[in-house]
């Protein structure tokens, strides 16, 4: 059972000040999600979380992160510049991008980011973007291809794509090659990095990439020379959005991989090699809600429920048919007697939170709660139809509201138009 982390009475008083809709984040289950994070991970001495920032791109919230230990993961230049305005630079910044523009890898450089490459022509776009010096730590990002399979079954795990089909990444042989050119060119540190599933519901998931990792790691020391110093497992540790399935238990998950750390680097000698993860859904999803308000009810061929919320404040049910629990706020305990679609404004038949979903009989004015917004939430919200962005809010430890990012207004809107507006064509 999915329990919101705040009351109808919150809400009404929040509505006074700050009008919905509405994202708002949990500073208590982000911290304490954080900790239970770098626990799992406490045996490796080098561990860090770099957080993915395209996730939830808030400083106040990559400030939260920073305070319990975590990096950022960047893929743009918006991204580079919200984290060294958060104060997070150095080492504690890993650029993980692809298609990148020069200016880009300038930009991580001068924060003295990590640059992880994507492919092996990069390494002499890079080597002229920086003028002619590679900094210290570099890392390379792994492709194997194929069909990444989980378990003794041979399932495929739920992936985004098939790592043979993604655009990211080297071929075993291209990243073998370019660690001997990146150390040649007088790189003194290298990582590698990997994604290949997203949203994993498996505490197998990370072991199972690890030994992967682990093992070509082991390849590259015995055909090279070369000991990587990091090992970057990446995302792909997802969360239940489905009240009744279990969620995947982070202790679980870093004894797994500690148990495959044992097994291939340190009977290899690379007993030091540090671990990174790069995790933004099971970070910040759970501890994030879109509240709204249900302004309208339609009786038509269905039972419709209309919010002052759209798919432009959340994409993912209309882009992907993803499922986000909602709760009726001050109905908790009520029977669920009624079947509706929850709607949004846009004029696009797509724009639904919930089909045929049960709830308690829903009055105009009630506040509605939508589950699992803390990632890829408000981040991927858009201007369609003209719906304006909305705030998002952070709920204290001590129970006190603050606004970490006011709503957009029409001139906020309008603003990239000042001074055309009576251009003739």
């Amino acid at each position: 059972m999915k329990v919101p982390f705040i009351t109808k009475e919150q809400v009404e008083e929040i509505v006074k000040t700050y009008p919905t809709p509405f994202h708002i984040y949990d500073e208590k289950g982000i911290r304490e999600n954080a900790r239970a994070m770098n626990k799992a991970f406490s045996w490796n001495p080098g561990f860090k979380e770099y957080f993915a920032v395209k996730a939830t791109p808030n400083p106040t919230i990559l400030k939260i992160l920073h305070e319990e230990g975590c990096g950022t993961d960047c893929s743009s230049m918006a991204e580079l510049i919200l984290s060294e305005k958060s104060g997070i630079t150095g080492y504690d910044v890993m650029f993980s991008s692809n298609e990148t523009p020069a200016e880009e890898f300038v930009k991580c450089a001068e924060i003295g980011g990590i640059i992880n490459l994507d492919d092996i022509t990069h390494i002499d776009f890079v080597l002229e973007a920086l003028g002619g010096k590679l900094p210290k730590r570099m890392s390379c990002r792994y492709n194997p291809g194929g069909v990444f399979k989980l378990g003794e079954t041979g399932e495929a795990v739920q992936v985004m794509d098939n790592p043979g089909d993604a655009k990211y990444g080297m071929t075993k042989e291209q990243i073998i090659e370019a660690y001997k050119r990146l150390a040649d060119l007088g790189v003194e540190e290298l990582g590698i990095h990997s994604f290949l599933a997203s949203n994993t519901l498996s505490n197998d998931y990370y072991p199972a990439l690890a030994k992967i990792l682990f093992e070509l790691a082991v390849e590259i020391k015995e055909v090279t020379g070369i000991s990587l110093k990091f090992i970057n497992l990446s995302g792909g540790v997802g969360i239940s959005y489905t009240p009744d399935a279990p969620q995947n238990d982070i202790a679980v998950i870093g004894e797994g991989v500690h148990k495959a750390y044992d097994e291939v680097l340190v009977p290899a000698g690379m007993g030091d090699v540090a671990i990174f993860t790069e995790l933004g859904r099971f970070m910040l999803a759970p501890y994030g809600h879109l509240i709204t308000k249900a302004i309208h009810e339609k009786h038509i061929y269905k039972e419709y429920i209309g919010v002052d919320a759209c798919a432009a404040n959340l994409m993912r049910p209309a882009m992907y048919g993803s499922y986000h629990h909602v709760t009726v706020l001050g109905k908790e305990d009520a029977p669920a007697t009624e079947v509706y679609d929850v709607v949004g404004s846009l004029c696009e038949n797509n724009d639904k939170f919930a089909i045929d979903r049960k709830l308690p009989k829903i009055d105009m004015g009630d506040y509605i709660c939508i589950h699992d917004t803390g990632a890829h939430g408000f981040s991927m919200g858009y201007n369609y139809n003209g719906r304006l962005w909305s705030s998002e809010l952070l709920l204290r430890e001590d129970s006190s509201i603050l606004c970490i990012r006011r709503a957009q207004t029409l001139d906020d809107y309008f603003a990239t138009l000042d001074g055309y507006w009576n251009l003739e064509v």
